[in-house]
Order: C-alpha cells, then sequence, then structure tokens
C-alpha cells in the first residue's frame, strides 16, 4: 500500500468518525439535504446494536432509514421537512425516551435525536 493510499483511507475513517451510525437516505425519494442523528439506548446506557430507525415526513408520509451502528448512533440523511422518528422495537420493549418532532432545513444537522428503551 502507497503513502497516498494509507493518507486516504486515514482521511475517509476520520470524515465517517464524527457520525452516529451509517449514514442511509431512501432510495426513489426526492435529494437529500440534511441529517437526522442520534443514539439509541437502554434505560440501562447499554447501546442498541442493529434496530432500523425511520425518519417520517409528516406531509408526505416519505421514510427513510437506518441501522444503528455498534455504538447504538444512527445517522439519517432527508430532504426539507419535518419528520418524527420511529424505531423498531422488539417483545416488551417500549420506547422510554424519544425525540420531538425534527424539523429540518436545507443543511440541517439535527443531532441528539435520541431514543431510550425499556423492557429488553
Amino acid at each position: 500500500m502507497t503513502r497516498l493510499h494509507i493518507a486516504l483511507a486515514l482521511a475517509v475513517l476520520s470524515l465517517t468518525a464524527c457520525h452516529p451510525g451509517p449514514v442511509v437516505g431512501s432510495s426513489g425519494n426526492p435529494p437529500t439535504s440534511g441529517t437526522i442523528a442520534g443514539i439509541v439506548s437502554t434505560d440501562g446506557n447499554a447501546p442498541v446494536v442493529g434496530r432500523k430507525v425511520t425518519a417520517i415526513d409528516a406531509s408526505s408520509g416519505a421514510k427513510f432509514d437506518a441501522t444503528t451502528g455498534a455504538n447504538g448512533g444512527y445517522t439519517i440523511k432527508v430532504p426539507p421537512g419535518t419528520y418524527r422518528i420511529e424505531l423498531e422495537l422488539q417483545g416488551s420493549e417500549r420506547v422510554a425516551k424519544a425525540p420531538d418532532v425534527t424539523k429540518v432545513n436545507k443543511s440541517d444537522l439535527d443531532p441528539h435525536r435520541d431514543i431510550v428503551i425499556t423492557g429488553r
């Protein structure tokens, strides 16, 4: 591996280190321009890994999904709009804390859209 390849790899890693989780935008929908991000955890602060998080546009019903990463983080790219955030629950789980409705404008980053679940 050349020095250039190593430098490029480090640059990519440093850029992705800022995101709480995988970045996903729904295909077939309008171009994305804002970001919603947060952490999903249990009421004991353990990260919830591999869980689907969905941002739903309040006016159009368009859905944008992401799956939580190793730290429970998720990042979803969305077009401007007003969104509610939903989490895929399992078994007897329930949401103990959820973000309020999220309004995204062009180039907005709305972090700290955290979700806490109980009943695992």
